[in-house]
């Protein structure tokens, strides 16, 4: 049978580079090297390179090909991490698209990890591992490592409106009332950070899981009995917090956790709380660098 004509490789009429052009939501099981044993993630890929302005058309399905030979290649031979799988991926993107000058691979995958509940009890929670790079065909490579976790905000402004009228209310128990968190409104918040990795240092997971738990008002859980949950939302609203409060936060103990990394290293915080009294939610996000940290 002959070969159709390769549309792709046609002249485009309309002379705009594309900065990004691929495939989005390949599914692959990934095998991943762990130290207590290996781990197989149910990742979602996406594959991007980018198209110059002369050409038609990328040849996606070769993003596909690679996608299929890299990760397919784990179940024999598992990775450190998904940073080191995607880098893989970038620099076999380049060779078989030689019109680009640019590639991306953006991985997510399910994460489960044993958790105490309040009580004591262990618990298996799910947290979402992201991981994304970005290669240049001058030979830079920038590998990203994060994590997206779920849990709980009080809104400090609605406490302390309520605070300032149970006062007015009942100024025998003014004292006690500045003493004693108040009620407020709760608030499910999804926070993600994600770190650029050099090439000599490496990232835990776990390292940014616990990072992002311990900024929110409380940690959620998957299951919990009645003193549990009292435990939850008394911590949450002993700790209130705006999106902006965690995304700082988050900031700080990354500063502190990786303080030899270099100032050109990149990191992104961002926050959103699910508003239970409003129909919008709060948002807050930064993106910058260590060294704009430390300045």
């Amino acid at each position: 049978m002959p070969l159709s004509k390769d549309v792709q490789n046609q002249r485009s009429e309309q002379q705009f580079k594309i900065t990004r052009v691929g495939v989005t939501g390949v599914k692959k099981p990934i095998m991943v090297k762990r130290p207590w044993g290996n781990v197989t993630l149910n990742a979602t890929i996406d594959v991007y390179v980018d198209l110059p302005l002369d050409q038609k058309g990328s040849h996606m399905s070769r993003n596909v090909e690679v996608t299929g030979e890299v990760v397919d290649r784990t179940v024999r031979e598992p990775v450190s991490g998904l940073e080191e799988l995607s880098a893989q991926m970038c620099e076999l993107l380049l060779e078989r698209h030689d019109y680009a000058s640019y590639s991306e691979v953006d991985i997510s995958a399910d994460y489960f990890r044993e958790r105490n509940l309040p009580g004591g009890k262990p618990s298996l929670e799910n947290y979402e591992i992201c991981s994304r790079t970005e290669a240049y065909r001058t030979g830079v490579i920038r590998r990203y490592i994060g994590v997206t976790v779920v849990g709980l905000n009080a809104c400090p402004c609605a406490m302390e409106s309520v605070r300032s009228i149970y006062s007015e209310r009942y100024p025998e128990l003014k004292e006690s009332l500045e003493r004693l968190p108040v009620i407020t409104h709760n608030q499910r918040n999804r926070s993600q950070v994600m770190i650029e990795v050099p090439e000599d240092k490496e990232v835990e997971v776990n390292d940014l899981i616990d990072i992002v738990e311990s900024s929110l008002s409380s940690p959620t859980y998957e299951i919990l009995k009645r003193q549990d949950e009292a435990k939850v939302v008394m911590d949450a609203h002993e700790n209130p917090k705006f999106v902006e409060d965690v995304v700082r936060d988050i900031l700080t103990r990354v500063l502190a956790k990786y303080n030899d990394f270099p100032d050109d290293a990149h990191v992104e915080v961002r926050s959103e709380s699910e508003e239970s009294i409003h129909k919008h939610n709060a948002f807050a996000e930064r993106v910058t660098t260590f060294g704009e940290l430390r300045a």
